[in-house]
């Protein structure tokens, strides 16, 4: 069956996804958070950064358009057949939570097309606090929120806020001219995430996703002592993934790609 075309109803599923060359899938990471607050800008970024290390895929999810998908595929950030289309026709939760079915066929499409994916970014619908995600369908969870859209929207929590492993406060460099105090989120993200991992960014910049590609490109390394890294992925000349520092955890520097905000 084809996926290069958007998915626009739910299909019937197929038999469970079938484990990789190693036995084992791609890391599967959901991006949501309310509408504008720079989830397909964050996605470009990432995937800029971090695509000749890693073979990397895109579902996106709108209710009624593939403008997401279609932004992707303009910035021309992967090849065209790594970014699917779904049309959820529904509320963006309910796509990624309750009935995932449009969203699993999707990704076993491209596993058809690309047996050698280290990375799935799904990104929801934009929609309200309350975004979570089903466990069958993503590993970790990243929620992004936007500066401009007021410095006590992390303190009001929420299950995106409060619960997913990666918070991202986005457009920081609008805090002057909303009067966005940037130190509050940031202290009231802490507290009601209980210490979660929380990053504050601006994607003004080329390397506005630096912090946001090492959260991702650590747990793919990590993966990569179990798993082979995929075909499309940059590797040592031994074949191997590339080398974390002993000593300071860190991995080599990434390339960065100025991508349109």
């Amino acid at each position: 069956m084809s996926h290069d075309h958007p998915h626009d109803h739910l299909q019937q599923a197929r038999p469970a996804v079938a484990p990789t060359r190693d036995g084992s899938l791609p890391l599967r990471v959901g991006i949501g958070g309310p509408v504008g607050s720079g989830k397909t800008a964050l996605i470009a970024a990432v995937c800029a950064a971090l695509h000749r290390r890693w073979s990397i895929g895109v579902i996106t999810n709108d209710i009624y358009t593939t403008e997401d998908a279609d932004r992707l595929r303009a910035d021309a950030v992967l090849a065209d057949d790594r970014i699917v289309a779904v049309r959820t026709g529904c509320c963006p939760h309910t796509a990624v939570r309750d009935d995932v079915t449009a969203n699993r066929d999707a990704f076993e499409g491209m596993l058809e097309t690309h047996p050698d994916l280290d990375l799935v970014l799904f990104e929801s619908g934009g929609d309200n606090l309350t975004l979570t995600w089903s466990q069958a369908l993503v590993d970790h969870e990243v929620f992004v929120l936007d500066v401009a859209g007021g410095d006590d929207v992390p303190r009001k929590g929420g299950p995106g806020v409060s619960g997913s492993d990666l918070l991202v406060i986005n457009k920081t460099d609008l805090a002057p001219y909303v009067g966005a105090d940037l130190s509050l989120m940031a202290t009231d993200a802490a507290r009601v995430r209980g210490g979660g991992d929380t990053l504050l960014v601006s994607l003004v910049s080329s390397d506005g996703a630096r912090d946001v590609s090492r959260w991702l490109d650590r747990r793919l390394a990590s993966r990569s002592v179990d798993r082979a890294p995929g075909r499309g992925a940059a590797t040592t000349a031994g074949g191997s993934p590339p080398p974390v520092n002993a000593s300071t955890g860190d991995l080599p520097p990434l390339p960065w790609a100025e991508i349109r905000p």
